[in-house]
């Protein structure tokens, strides 16, 4: 039978892998493999070393070649290394090759990222769905992982769905997806209802990439106390809260954040939970101006959110972090005036970007907090002049 396992081995050393090819150059491979870095951290793996090829394209059988893969083999072998972590999905087949010659647990990005949100799902609503996503994850990787996956035991990439007998296991897998999929059904459901009945308040969703502070500005603007810490997807489950800025109430949600190569079974059991970005009225977009990739970020998000349809919303974009990034990009020597300048120029560029439509702040120092409520309350006014002019005069 399929069973589900829940525990994660902390401080675990990994390697992590990654292909150079004509869709990955080495520059964007390395920034991937910091992203995985932090993603194994966020699950409790030490990265202790990277291994790059390139390869016009991934091997069939192993990912990678039989040199390289002999390279990984010698480097695991008097280190204690446990695990290895591929940076793009790998096959079943592929799995099981690779683990035979490495004699180490092997998962890819997904298996890690599904891990993570495993163990972050604290809500029915989101248990469902991380287990709808690992089961359509390994449903196409049972024949190929069968004799991996017939000993599982616990760790990083083993929290979720197991085998034992592969036949019964593929027609347990697919009426559990069945079954999840009526269960998530019925939760949505549950959450629309519950969504209608908020009444006429205009809505605001904080969107973003993973670990940029929306929760910290959540806390912040709503004066609640939202879960908030240095690691990949803090949020899973979608947090709303009441606020009111100079007489104007609104809804204020709290979204789960996105990433670059995030799985596409990931996106699809998460529909419901991203339907707070759908049917908001103002998205706030919260970027990470004192990361090195912050505009790429920026694009990813801006890519998924067109791929909901809401790309074109009403959207403030706060550039969180701003503290950290005048200590990142400016010495102790440089002068002040060129200091402004350099802001100066940033800030034109970005209000040219969004036509006006966004703020700089540093949510953990409170600075230009009091702009971006302004913001938020004039945009939210504006709506509410455009929707209920009858009742406008009551949220002034």
């Amino acid at each position: 039978m399929i069973e589900k396992k829940s525990i994660i081995q902390k401080n675990i050393k990994a390697v992590l892998v990654g292909l150079i090819n004509k869709e990955q150059t080495e520059h964007l491979l390395n920034e991937y493999l910091d992203e995985l870095a932090f993603l194994a951290e966020t699950a409790g793996a030490i990265a202790v070393k990277r291994f790059t090829q390139r390869l016009p394209h991934p091997d069939s059988r192993t990912f990678i070649g039989k040199g390289k893969l002999e390279e990984i083999k010698k480097y695991i072998k008097d280190r204690d290394i446990e695990l290895a972590i591929f940076d793009d999905e790998l096959s079943g087949s592929q799995i099981t090759n690779i683990e035979k010659e490495l004699q180490v647990k092997t998962i890819d990005r997904s298996d890690l990222i599904l891990d993570i949100f495993a163990a972050r799902a604290k809500t029915a609503q989101a248990k469902v769905q991380v287990e709808l996503a690992q089961y359509q994850y390994i449903l196409p990787r049972l024949k190929g992982m069968w004799k991996h996956l017939e000993r599982l035991g616990g760790g990083i990439g083993t929290r979720g769905p197991g085998e034992t007998e592969i036949e019964t296991d593929r027609r347990i897998a697919r009426e559990k997806i069945s079954l999840l999929r009526r269960r998530l059904a019925e939760i949505d459901k549950q959450a629309f209802t519950q969504r209608k009945d908020r009444g006429e308040f205009i809505r605001v969703a904080l969107v973003g990439y993973t670990n940029v502070g929306k929760s910290t500005l959540m806390n912040l603007l709503s004066k609640s106390d939202v879960f908030a810490e240095n690691k990949l997807f803090a949020t899973l489950d979608t947090t709303t809260r009441k606020v009111v800025f100079g007489h104007s109430p609104f809804l204020l949600s709290d979204t789960v954040g996105f990433i670059r190569k995030l799985p596409h079974h990931l996106i699809e059991s998460f529909k419901s939970t991203l339907d707070e970005v759908r049917e908001a009225d103002i998205l706030l977009h919260v970027v990470d101006i004192s990361h090195p990739q912050y505009e790429e970020q920026y694009a990813v998000v801006n890519k998924t959110l067109q791929e909901l349809g809401c790309l074109e919303k009403p959207t403030i974009t706060i550039f969180n972090k701003m503290d950290m990034y005048e200590k990142n990009t400016f010495d102790k020597w440089l002068e002040e005036d060129v200091k402004k300048e350099i802001l100066r120029e940033l800030k034109k560029k970005w209000e040219r970007e969004t036509n006006g439509n966004c703020v700089f702040v540093s949510a953990t120092e409170k600075q230009n907090i009091d702009e971006l409520r302004q913001t938020i309350l004039n945009k939210v006014r504006e709506i509410y002049q455009i929707r209920y002019p009858y009742k406008a005069e009551f949220f002034f």
